[in-house]
């Protein structure tokens, strides 16, 4: 316990030093116009937020959860600073998706033209989108405020806070259906921050084997959560009729399932805990009070 003995300050001073270690290395990566104070000031608030907000019940370590949300904050703080059009940033964001579905499908980075073709553009576009990706020219006028822009970055409406909660009730869904063996190196690395080679020699397989399963895995994952959240970016195989390609279609059913199952669970406890107004009782009068009606 440290001298306050809250929970959430001892989470913070805790863990101050994830903003210090992802600032460093932002700084690493962005012209010297930006500050190390701008950026720290974000991540520090990107913390107390985390800890705010943070459920252990969901058995995600809260350095990890800490970890993703400063991330985010440093992104944000400097894309409010970006020179960059929505648009540019979109398909740089494109790119980045098309790239990594590649990657994984065909076990190494995907050439230009293997890129434009899955974006339907040609190779003059796919460069372009690069170029969009890796400048990092800030424009000279930017006057955001840091802080106020977190904070409404921080505090989705209503229905970014229902696709948040769809997302992730799919997700744990999609982690729950995979094969135990690719469950296990995602839940070992990405849940409890497992190192590759103890969990190689937990397994008895080599760290390069660990690293295939965990890229299957995630391939596996991302396209279980997209077949039912947006079909179009879903991954076709080699041999549609082939036995690897059935498995695939059952994982997806799978996951669609648990995910159905897990939403219909939580309709139910939500309409378990709405009280139900006691029998006799007339709207905007007290229970048991008597009615104009019976005392006319």
């Amino acid at each position: 316990m440290t001298a306050s003995g809250h929970p959430t300050d001892d989470l913070v001073v805790a863990n101050l030093a994830l903003v210090g270690y992802h600032v460093s290395e932002v700084m690493m990566r962005v012209p010297p116009t930006v500050t190390r104070d701008e950026l720290a000031s974000a991540g520090s608030l990107a913390l107390v937020l985390a800890a705010r907000a943070y459920d252990a019940s969901t058995g995600v370590p809260f350095a990890r959860y800490a970890a993703l949300r400063i991330r985010g904050a440093l992104l944000d703080e400097l894309r409010s600073m970006d020179w960059a059009t929505r648009g540019a940033r979109h398909r740089a964001r494109e790119l980045a998706a098309t790239n990594d579905r590649l990657t994984g499908a065909l076990g190494r980075a995907p050439s230009r033209e293997e890129l434009a073709q899955a974006l339907g553009t040609d190779v003059t576009a796919v460069d372009q989108a690069r170029q969009d990706a890796e400048r990092r020219v800030l424009s000279i006028d930017a006057t955001v405020n840091p802080v106020a822009d977190l904070l409404s970055d921080d505090s989705p409406g209503p229905e970014d806070a229902l696709l948040i909660s769809e997302r992730m009730r799919y997700l744990r869904a999609g982690v729950e259906a995979l094969p135990d063996r690719l469950r296990q190196v995602v839940e070992e690395l990405f849940f409890h921050d497992r190192p590759v080679a103890e969990l190689a020699a937990e397994m008895g397989v080599t760290q390069s084997r660990i690293s295939q399963l965990r890229t299957e895995a995630l391939g596996l994952l991302r396209d279980g959560l997209n077949a039912s959240l947006d079909p179009d970016l879903v991954t076709t195989g080699e041999r549609p009729q082939g036995v690897a390609e059935r498995r695939r279609q059952t994982y997806f059913a799978a996951v669609a399932a648990r995910a159905a199952t897990s939403a219909n669970r939580a309709a139910m406890t939500e309409a378990v805990s709405v009280p139900t107004p006691r029998r006799g009782a007339d709207s905007g009068r007290a229970v048991g009070a008597p009615s104009r009606l019976t005392s006319a």
